[in-house]
Parts: C-alpha cells; structure tokens; sequence
C-alpha cells in the first residue's frame, strides 16, 4: 500500500475519505473547545500527514495551549506532517518517526486531554482493536476524549467497538450513523487512566487490503 497515494483521495471533496475527515475536524474542534483552561494535550496515533488536528488547530483559539505528538512510520508523510506544522507555526506540534503501537512514543504526554486513533482499526484485526482501546486507558485522561474511526463495510466492527470501549469506562458521546460508509466515534474517559507501560506494544498494522483477503482468526474469506 502506498500510503502517501492514500491521502489523495482526501483531495476529492465528496470522498468518503474527505467526508471522514470533515467529521474527524468537526470533533476535534468541539472536544478541544471544552477542555479546561491550561496545557491540552493530543497524540494521534498513525497520523499520516496530520491533516485532522492541522486542519483545526492553526484557527482555533486553544492552539497556543495545544501540545501535541503526532506518531506516523511513514517518513514521507512524517515530512509532510512535520512541515505544515511548522508552517502553520505549531511549534509545540511535534511529528514523530516511530511505530504508533509501541506506547513507549506517548511517554511524556499522557495522560492525553485528546486522543487521536484514526485510520487505525480498519487495517488491525479485531483481537488488536480490543488491545488498543484497552490501552487507550493509558493514554487518555479522566474526562479526555478518544476521537476514532472505522469502515463499516462487512463485517461491521463498529457496534463491538463501541461495545469494547464502554466496558472499558469510556462513555459513547457521539457516533456517526449506519449510513455512513466511513464511521467517526467519540467516546469520553470516565475511569482513572492506567499507569503508561513503556515497553507496551498494541497493535501489528496490516492493512486493510490484506484484511480483505484473511479475516482476523486467519481464515479465507
């Protein structure tokens, strides 16, 4: 997969990516508008080219407030990221050349007001998406948010996702509907956040071409 060629599809306005990606932005806005006064801190994990949170923060009012570590393997999106940080004058956006599922990357910002895990669930299969919302009690403060995503092509992981993450202490704040193709969640800590283990690894990424042709027990399909 050539994930640089993948973000081109964010250029088509009426995309299902693009339409994602306006909703991502639209929750990002909201959930940074209600953190408290003081530092907000956001991860993101496989950012890409960090087009949700730097699509929001350079005009919103929060961005001097705002530290931020965005984690991405990609070393072509990483620059990409890294520079429309810079020219946005984010200073305190930092982009980071590293696997996104070793939690030992998230040391030193967490717990996080904003946790960003987009892009992620529809390339791991179900036993890591259960690991990495179990570690989003790591990540995430009392009262944060984890803003995700997830296709709801068959088969619909969206409902246990949601399932997982409530029985983990996380309330569901707001899930786009089975309408839409490219499903975006919020849902909102509150538990008290786990201690963050540095040598924790959640998830292998995949793919989501080659999910199309195994399923998660390792099955055809």
């Amino acid at each position: 997969m050539d994930w640089q060629k993948w973000h081109d599809s964010y250029d088509a306005p009426e995309s299902p990516l693009a339409l994602r990606l306006r909703r991502v932005q639209e929750r990002i806005r909201l959930a940074l508008d209600d953190c408290p006064p003081g530092p907000v801190s956001v991860v993101s994990l496989c950012a890409g080219q960090g087009r949700d949170l730097l699509g929001v923060l350079p005009g919103h009012p929060r961005r001097h407030d705002v530290r931020a570590r965005l984690v991405e393997l990609d070393p072509h999106n990483v620059a990409v990221a890294a520079d429309a940080a810079r020219s946005a004058g984010l200073h305190r956006v930092e982009v980071v050349a590293a696997d996104a599922a070793s939690l030992g990357q998230y040391d030193g910002m967490t717990p996080a007001d904003v946790v960003l895990v987009c892009g992620v669930f529809g390339n791991i299969v179900d036993a890591d998406i259960e690991r990495t919302i179990d570690a989003c009690r790591q990540l995430c403060r009392t009262g944060g948010r984890v803003i995700w995503t997830r296709h709801r092509k068959a088969p619909d992981r969206v409902p246990s996702i949601c399932e997982w993450f409530e029985e983990r202490g996380f309330e569901r704040e707001w899930v786009t509907g089975r309408e839409h193709v490219q499903a975006v969640g919020v849902h909102r800590f509150g538990g008290r956040p786990v201690p963050l283990r540095p040598d924790g690894h959640v998830f292998d990424f995949v793919g989501y071409d080659r999910l199309r042709e195994t399923r998660s027990d390792g099955s055809a399909v």
